[in-house]
């Protein structure tokens, strides 16, 4: 096992009191220390520098000897070996390795990376993979090599099917007969347009007999040219069946080696309980990836050397893919999909930080505007405009108990949790659907402001037209996907730089999830997160979005300036 010290100022740090809840989470200094230690060693491993600009996530995992894990700190001294392959590999000696080196306060620090780094799943850096499917030589590997051999048998078998020649021949010989039918069809209808009623009554039965026969001739044909060609073809007949058996081979041996793999992947929690993938996705297949994330593998590698977690943090090295939002540098929560299962078991036994998005002490809901028909009310961050399945307050539930005597739905439209500002009530449902026909038709005109990280020239203004879609491998985070995102448009404005931060008035014309906080992070929009943006920026407190004024036939409803934006 690689462990990394921290640096000397680490010692003045307390150690957090719970760790790290990795779905939402403010990293801890100790973190953000490794993180940049990190940084500075991926700086002198030139040979991956193309595949890091590119785009990756690393991790880094906080540790303590189970005897050190709590304050105050011992000085202590961390052993460790990384099982690679059938035996253990000797540590290196590069300046960031302390392989039987002293650590002031007794902590130090685990490194990961996802998936795989310049084509391999180890480095002596980083904590091994939780399973090492790429291990040459294993049952993973040579039934790959099978599944390839039977590829390539299917491909050498396809290349000997082809069309008989003989069907060509068919097909002008019957396309000469059906002219020749059509010919004489329509001979015998001049014919029957120019007899007589006696002599056509003579010939009528001798013309239904020629067509007869030429019907029932060209079905002698086709039989016999069916016959001619399945006998020419009757060999590719016996590779077309061979190629289907190979299929089904291929099929069985691949769902049998998925399901080989996903009980491979077994992961440890602090209780030292252990559960494959199998076990932790069992309503769904799991997909693609799970198990070789960062996270995972720095807990499996602290568990299994005894060690103690204190805090996690993951973070993006390199530039954004172009359908993704990640920041150099930025550290990111763990992925829904991929580890939200595996996670959920693998942190049983350790005290972990509350989900701080459950956290809703003193939010009010403030009536800017109320009349007989309708309201507007002041969201504020962090609740939820429609209840969630956390049962946690809502702006409907709150609202239902602000006002009894409203009908129908109420909730017109919706905001993001974590933006605040104006939301419409209708409190009779006859204005309900009103709104909801306003809204549908865009007659409501909506302005946003946002503090953005960053400066921009004041007065500059534009459109910015991406297409978004849900990120199915890690909701409720978005994408752009020229393919298949579904147009989003949003109109803006610079309006003022205010303490290192540009404010912009945003004007959406659509209403996709996110698309105000996407517009204004991805490199195809403004390229400038905004302040406190936890998914496509850096967390902070809040989020710096309000929802600032609605014009709703003519009349302006704006945000109390009380509700500032920082």
């Amino acid at each position: 096992m690689m462990l990394h010290s921290l640096p000397p100022q680490s010692a003045s740090i307390p150690s957090p009191e719970r760790f790290t809840f990795p779905f939402c989470y403010q990293p801890h200094p100790l973190c953000v220390m490794a993180a940049q230690e990190v940084q500075a060693y991926l700086r002198t491993q030139k040979q991956w520098a193309q595949e890091l600009k590119a785009g990756k996530m690393f991790g880094v995992l906080v540790v303590a000897r189970r005897n050190d894990c709590l304050p105050p700190r011992a000085t202590g001294v961390f052993r460790g070996t990384a099982e690679c392959g059938s035996g253990p590999t000797k540590v290196s000696e590069s300046p960031f390795a302390m392989e039987g080196k002293e650590v002031g306060g007794g902590l130090a620090f685990l490194a990961a990376f996802s998936g795989t780094l310049d084509g391999k799943t180890r480095h002596l850096y980083f904590v091994p993979p939780v399973f090492d499917l790429m291990e040459p030589g294993c049952y993973f590997q040579q039934e790959q090599e099978q599944i390839s051999t039977i590829n390539a048998r299917i491909a050498s078998l396809q290349t000997q099917i082809g069309e008989s020649p003989l069907r060509q021949e068919m097909q002008r010989e019957l396309e000469a007969y059906r002219a020749m039918m059509q010919a004489e069809k329509e001979k015998r209808h001049l014919l029957r347009a120019e007899l007589s009623a006696e002599e056509l009554a003579a010939r009528e039965s001798e013309m239904i007999k020629q067509s007869q026969y030429q019907k029932a001739q060209y079905k002698r044909l086709q039989q016999e040219w069916k016959q001619r060609i399945d006998a020419d073809e009757a060999p590719m007949h016996e590779i077309q069946q061979q190629i289907n058996l190979l299929q089904r081979e291929r099929h069985e041996r691949s769902i049998a080696l998925q399901q080989w793999l996903f009980r491979q992947f077994s992961f440890l929690n602090a209780k030292g309980q252990s559960k494959n993938l199998t076990e932790l996705f069992a309503d769904i297949v799991p997909p693609s990836g799970a198990g070789e994330c960062c996270a995972p593998r720095l807990l499996q590698a602290a568990y299994k050397e005894g060690l103690q977690p204190l805090c996690m943090a993951e973070f993006w090295v390199g530039d954004s893919p172009r359908d993704e939002l990640r920041q150099e540098g930025h550290f990111y929560p763990a992925c829904n999909s991929r580890c939200k299962p595996i996670l959920g078991h693998m942190l049983q036994g350790l005290l972990v930080e509350e989900n701080p998005l459950l956290h809703q002490e003193n939010l009010e809901l403030e009536v800017v505007y109320q009349d007989e028909q309708m309201a507007v009310v002041a969201k504020p961050h962090g609740m939820l405009s429609v209840p969630g399945k956390d049962g946690l307050p809502s702006v409907q539930s709150v609202v239902r108990e602000m006002f009894p005597q409203a009908t129908g739905p109420m909730i017109v439209h919706r905001l993001d949790m974590d933006t605040c500002g104006l939301m419409v009530i209708a409190l009779t449902d006859e204005v309900y659907h009103q709104l909801q026909e306003d809204f549908r038709r865009h007659s409501v005109q909506k302005t946003y402001r946002a503090l953005l990280e960053r400066e921009m020239p004041v007065g500059q203004e534009g459109e910015i037209r991406l297409p978004l879609r849900p990120d199915i491998m890690d909701r409720p985070r978005q994408m752009v996907d020229y393919r298949h995102g579904r147009t989003a448009i949003t109109y803006y404005k610079v309006v003022e730089n205010m303490k290192g931060h540009a404010l912009v008035e945003l004007h959406p014309q659509t209403g996709r999830t996110h698309q105000l906080r996407v517009h204004c992070a991805h490199s195809d929009g403004l390229g400038n997160p905004i302040v406190g943006d936890r998914l496509y920026g850096t967390p902070a407190s809040h989020l710096c979005l309000q929802a600032y004024q609605l014009i709703i036939n003519g009349r302006a409803y704006t945000l109390p300036s009380k509700y500032k934006i920082i």
